[in-house]
């Protein structure tokens, strides 16, 4: 007999292993947010192995079903942008949460999750803290490397510095610790003045 949480984990998979975009990983090929959610979930639980069930869920869900809201429905520009990422936040809330409440989950639970979800009181709440932490440090370990081959030098700054204006001391020092490319590296510390 499965926990809610193996339950809830299994049919969050399941739905991520829909995702018809395929991304490589050492030789293998993924369905793309299948291999987002468990590089979160491998990153939270390395960074911070007692994380609550809640930022656990969340972290796996976070960009659940994200090919099912395509950007491109928006306007191609910085407002469409911005209500595109709001919408898709309340989108993988409610996705998550209809699985949580097949699970057996409460509605306390259920809430709590979809507050850390749509990353309510960044900086104020520790959860939701941890949870952007986890989210810019698979970015900076696993996205930043062919986002840096699209994009020039200072657009990569900005990004870089807006990234770590979201994370915590503790998520800055684990950042430094990440296996960067030479060029990488230089232009972090370029961005942060290092």
């Amino acid at each position: 007999m499965n926990t809610p949480f193996q339950q809830a984990s299994i049919w969050i998979d399941a739905e991520n292993a829909q995702d018809p975009n395929i991304e490589i990983d050492q030789n293998n090929e993924y369905p793309k947010e299948l291999l987002y959610s468990m590089r979160m979930y491998q990153k939270l639980m390395d960074f911070a192995p007692d994380a609550s069930e809640e930022v656990q869920i969340a972290a796996k869900a976070q960009h659940i079903c994200r090919w099912k809201v395509a950007r491109e429905s928006y306007a191609m520009d910085r407002v469409g942008y911005l209500r595109w990422r709001e919408d898709l936040k309340k989108f993988h809330a409610k996705t998550t949460s209809e699985i949580l409440e097949k699970a057996g989950y409460d509605e306390a639970f259920i809430a709590r999750v979809s507050f850390l979800i749509e990353k309510k009181l960044l900086k104020k709440d520790a959860e939701t803290q941890l949870l952007e932490d986890v989210i810019c440090l698979v970015f900076l370990d696993y996205y930043l490397e062919p986002f840096a081959q699209k994009h020039d030098d200072e657009k990569l700054k900005n990004i870089i510095k807006k990234t770590w204006d979201k994370m915590s001391e503790k998520g800055h020092k684990e950042a430094l610790k990440i296996s960067y490319s030479e060029e990488n590296l230089s232009l972090i510390k370029a961005s942060l003045g290092l």
